[in-house]
């Protein structure tokens, strides 16, 4: 029997008879239901992250393993990181079936090479301290099979992001978050509502994990890598907003802080100097822990 993810949606019978609007209202309403199918896999994702941060605080690396629409979206998350929140970008690094070829065009022979997750892995140096995280719509993926096996065999931990139940992948891992989204409006494919739910669960980990690393602070990203024009008028937009100085302060203090955003809110706020804020940030401790601890208020 055909998984879940892969069988005919019986509401999209009869979807090439019908109008350009009927369509979108069909597409439409099916990913709607992606938010509730997410929602019901909180507990397990929480799990994910509590192993995501830990793997972080402890020095280890986390890789996102996929193939197809589910690796180009790992290579979307681990690529947005470093800007955001100033990870350096092999914290949080992506692997995908076919290699980088795969990214920009489809290379689907390769997600059933079990042993390229192997060689690819072990070319990165993975170990035991780090963490693996395998996504696959259905479960079953040969390579990302292949890919948990060895970080298990390694004694590394590994997390699993599904669109079925009681999957092969799921079986394997150490947290399993099975998201069934149910059969797709065009069946079996899976970059639609399977797709989405891994885009969300992702985004989830990573978000939530940053946010425990304390490079998040009232909502802003404090972490944030002032890299370009745009970025830089954020940094600044924030620290005025933080602590209420005016721009020229802010601009002063982010230069002081040599771009760092959460040094210069301490600047701003504390007598520190740069150099003692930057230690006081080591060990992923939070700017809300250090201004609680002196006294600052922002």
């Amino acid at each position: 029997m055909s998984r879940v993810s892969e069988r005919v949606n019986p509401r999209s019978q009869g979807i090439d008879a019908k109008t350009t609007a009927e369509v979108l209202e069909m597409i439409n309403s099916e990913d709607s239901r992606v938010a509730g199918s997410v929602a019901s896999r909180l507990a397990e994702a929480e799990r994910a992250v509590e192993l995501m941060v830990s793997t972080l605080r402890d020095g280890g690396r986390v890789f996102l393993v996929g193939a197809g629409t589910s690796g180009r979206l790992c290579v979307l998350e681990a690529a947005e990181i470093p800007p955001t929140y100033g990870l350096p970008s092999e914290k949080i690094q992506a692997v995908i079936a076919g290699g980088d070829e795969a990214v920009f065009k489809s290379v689907e022979a390769a997600e059933d090479k079990v042993d390229d997750a192997e060689e690819d892995l072990a070319r990165l140096g993975l170990g035991g301290a780090d963490l693996v995280v395998g996504v696959s719509a259905s479960g079953s993926t040969p390579y990302v099979l292949g890919a948990v096996k060895y970080a298990g065999s390694l004694g590394a931990r590994t997390v699993g992001v599904a669109n079925n139940m009681d999957t092969p992948l799921s079986r394997l891992v150490d947290v399993a978050i099975e998201v069934v989204v149910g059969p797709e409006v065009v069946a079996g494919s899976t970059r639609m509502k399977a797709g989405t739910a891994q885009k969300m669960v992702l985004n989830m980990m990573t978000t939530a994990s940053m946010v425990r690393l304390g490079l998040v602070h009232d909502g802003y990203m404090v972490g944030v890598q002032a890299s370009n024009r745009k970025l830089v008028d954020r940094s600044i937009g924030m620290i005025t907003e933080i602590t209420g100085v005016d721009r020229a302060e802010a601009e002063s203090l982010l230069d002081a802080a040599g771009g760092d955003v959460r040094v210069a809110i301490l600047l701003a706020t504390t007598d520190m100097t740069p150099d003692e804020a930057k230690a006081s940030l080591e060990g992923w401790v939070s700017l809300r822990e250090i201004l609680e601890r002196r006294g600052a208020k922002t």
